[in-house]
């Protein structure tokens, strides 16, 4: 059995003062509500603050022990969830961490596998196709790319490597139907 891995640290993405404008129960009973992007795993969660000292776009503990702004992470939400402002932010967020991770991704490019016969890792990312891929392929065999401007240089097709990446990051978030998980967590 697989143990889920606990995300620790979250980006904020939007913050309810007054809870859920849905929620049946009267205001005075409702409390605040964040919503939040698990770092490491890109997990979508809903957190309940201590304090309405939060920001959209800080980063938060979230982990074990005490925490400073979070009371408790109250559950792991789909993206049908997010509020307006969380889906608007989230693309924004996901291209900073993709950024922050580059040599993790980079090494995606250089290292990715066969998944089936048929299907290669790099065909999931959108806008690759078998030419694209087997280009992908025949370049990293030479040389492994060094950062995400090495392969930009390298492959004229792919302008902005990293842009690919959040793409698929976003894709998984947001189909729950999704077969291959490259870089979430289901």
């Amino acid at each position: 059995m697989k143990v889920e891995k606990k995300e620790v640290n979250a980006i904020v993405l939007d913050i309810l003062l007054k809870g859920y404008p849905d929620d049946p129960r009267p205001i005075y009973k409702r409390e605040p509500v964040v919503q939040a992007v698990g770092l490491e795993q890109y997990k979508l969660l809903e957190l309940i603050p201590k304090t309405l000292n939060v920001e959209i776009g800080e980063q938060i503990y979230i982990g074990s022990g005490e925490r400073e702004k979070i009371e408790r992470v109250k559950r792991r939400i789909g993206y049908h969830e997010l509020t307006h402002g969380a889906v608007t932010e989230l693309p924004f967020v996901i291209e900073k961490l993709v950024k922050e991770r580059e040599q993790e991704y980079v090494d995606f490019y250089n290292k990715s596998i066969s998944i089936t016969p048929k299907l290669h890792m790099l065909a999931l990312l959108p806008g690759i196709g078998k030419k694209l891929m087997w280009e992908i392929i025949e370049e990293r065999e030479k040389k492994p790319f060094e950062n995400f401007a090495d392969i930009a240089t390298r492959i004229k097709a792919l302008p902005h490597p990293e842009k690919m990446i959040r793409g698929r990051i976003l894709q998984e978030l947001e189909d729950q139907t999704e077969k291959y998980h490259l870089f979430t967590s289901r």
